[in-house]
């Protein structure tokens, strides 16, 4: 079976040896593609250095993370944007964005409009987008309502109920699932019983979020089959056609050929 990681920081340097020791226990465990969302400037070198290494199996992305919101937020967009110019070949979306309110509210406006202006970048370069929501679904869904229909992308890490992943699907996104779903307190298996697997992807946020029995330690891209399986279970799906439905998602979304 191949799996696929739709959104992995395998690249921070929490992992060892610049994260190729990771990638070998992802690779070995059948996690054949892994996309690597950009935080902020800092992270840039590191996406890249690992997408060149690893070019048939770790797939860069550009955008400003929404916590990395700052009041220097268009000058580091201006970077950003020329990176993306100068390096689109490697590139095969747009993010992470979005908006973070659970930890701080004073830079929500401009979230909004970094928001805003990654989408447009998204759109003017035919790239997916992947999406950052947290305790503010119904501030990105006002956003990127303007753009249905011109838009494509993923709520990463979804975590909300069946109403709102109908609005996500509605929208024309896919859910992005990680190992939440294997939390005890978590109704997110039951959100990917209602929809079925026509618009899931599967991925780990690695190194943050990992499914159970690895919850509270370092979460890697290995970890995927683990997320898969559960889903299988618990949705009654062959363990397989789970596998193949949400890698062809991820290489759908991003392209990836």
């Amino acid at each position: 079976m191949i799996f696929a990681d739709s959104h992995t920081h395998i690249y921070l340097s929490k992992f060892n040896s610049k994260g190729d020791s990771a990638i070998e226990r992802a690779l070995d465990a059948g996690v054949k593609y892994m996309v690597l969302p950009n935080i902020d400037l800092k992270s840039i070198k590191a996406v890249f250095e690992l997408s060149r290494r690893y070019k048939d199996n770790c797939f860069a992305t550009m955008g400003l993370h929404p916590t990395s919101v700052k009041e220097d937020w268009k000058e580091v967009l201006g970077v950003m944007e020329k990176e993306l110019t100068q390096n689109r070949e490697i590139i095969y979306a747009v993010g992470e964005v979005g908006i973070d309110l659970h930890w701080d509210t004073t830079f929500i406006k401009q979230q909004q409009e970094a928001l805003e202006m990654q989408a447009n970048w998204a759109i003017e370069n035919n790239l997916p987008i992947i999406i950052h929501s947290r305790k503010s679904h119904r501030e990105i869904m006002d956003v990127l309502g303007k753009y249905k229909g011109k838009l494509r992308g993923v709520f990463h890490c979804f975590s909300e109920g069946y109403q709102e992943a109908v609005e996500v699907l509605d929208l024309g996104f896919y859910l992005g699932i990680s190992g939440v779903v294997t939390y005890k307190n978590s109704n997110l298996a039951e959100v990917v019983k209602k929809t079925g697997l026509e618009k899931v992807v599967l991925e780990t946020d690695a190194p943050w979020l990992p499914p159970v029995p690895y919850r509270g330690k370092k979460n890697e891209s290995s970890y995927i089959p683990i997320i898969a399986e559960y889903i299988s279970k618990y949705i009654n799906v062959p363990l397989e056609e789970v596998a193949e439905h949400t890698t062809n998602n991820t290489l759908t979304l991003f392209n990836i050929k």
